[in-house]
Order: C-alpha cells, then sequence, then structure tokens
C-alpha cells in the first residue's frame, strides 16, 4: 500500500550531505513514553503540534489516523506498543519523516531537540542491547549522559506499509 501523503519537495531534501571528513552526523531526538530516541535529521521533514487526529476505519494498531498538515494529509503513526514503551501520556506533537517516497508523521512527546553526534557517541553493538529486541532499531547512542536508540525508518516504514497491506480487502480480478 501506497501512504497517501506526498508533502512538496523542499529545497532542503536535495539530502545534505553529513560531514565526512570529521565523521559527524546531526540527529533530531525526541522523546517517546519517557524513552529519547534518535532518527538521521536528513530524514526529517518536519515537527508540528497535533491539532486533531482523525481515525480512519479498518487501518492496523501501528496507524492511528491522519492530520491535516497545512491541506496535506498526513498518516499518523503510533510506535509506542512497537517499541516496547508505555503509553504513559497523550502526544502533543507529530514528526514527519520520509523514507524514500514515503512519508509519516511519528507521534512524540515533546518538541524534538538537535543534535551533533560523533562516532565516539555510538556504544559498543557487541553487547546485547533492545536492538536485538526490536527490529525498529539500529543501535545506541550517548548524549551527554542519556542513552538514545537510533530509528532505523526502512524497517519502520516497510512495516507499516506491510501491515498495511495485510489489512487491505483482498479482490478478485
Amino acid at each position: 500500500m501506497e501512504l497517501p501523503c506526498e508533502l512538496p519537495q523542499l529545497s532542503s531534501d536535495s539530502e545534505p550531505e553529513q560531514t565526512q571528513s570529521t565523521g559527524l552526523w546531526r540527529v533530531c531526538l525526541f522523546t517517546l513514553g519517557g524513552e529519547l530516541f534518535a532518527v538521521d535529521l536528513r530524514q526529517v521533514r518536519e515537527v508540528f503540534e497535533l491539532e486533531s487526529i482523525t481515525p480512519v476505519p479498518g487501518m492496523p494498531a501501528s496507524l492511528v489516523g491522519v492530520a491535516n498538515l497545512r491541506g496535506t494529509i498526513v498518516p499518523l503513526a503510533d510506535l509506542r506498543l512497537s517499541l516496547g514503551v508505555s503509553p504513559s501520556t497523550v502526544s502533543r506533537y507529530a514528526i514527519v519523516v520520509r523514507h524514500g517516497p514515503h512519508q509519516v508523521g511519528l507521534l512524540i512527546d515533546d518538541v524534538p531537540e538537535i543534535r551533533t553526534i560523533s562516532p565516539d557517541d555510538l556504544l559498543n553493538s557487541s553487547v546485547p542491547s533492545a536492538t536485538d529486541k526490536h527490529p525498529f532499531l539500529s543501535g545506541l547512542v550517548r548524549v551527554e549522559n542519556r542513552v538514545s536508540a537510533m530509528l532505523e525508518l526502512s524497517k519502520l516504514l516497510a512495516s507499516v506499509e506491510e501491515s498495511s497491506t495485510d489489512m487491505s480487502p483482498q479482490t478478485n480480478r
């Protein structure tokens, strides 16, 4: 299933290169159920405050509905159950992320922050971690005195698309 949103292309969509010589890259940090997550800043379109969520009948549990973002309909995903995070708060914001032609709004708790991460901030991947249990996570990053899980958007959006396809009615031609 194609996700029903195509936001207009922005001049910043040319995939600005992360600094190769220094190994630094920029991430967007956000909280979800009290846990800290990070996503590559190049995949973030924007953040907006949720005014309302319109439920869509027949959608998988991870897609809670859609929102109108300046005339564009954006599907909204709640990742708390998929990531094993407590749904203790009501999400007030959404972060629009993209991977290829797909875009989806991820419900988040707080306005995110932008950080620059160095290779030294990556935690040892040989230690069993939350990434073993959650295929949507690609690793752990240290941010000051906190640990953040990096979201793997390609796997996340593929899972949302797959669960949407599984829920769609079969038609015979």
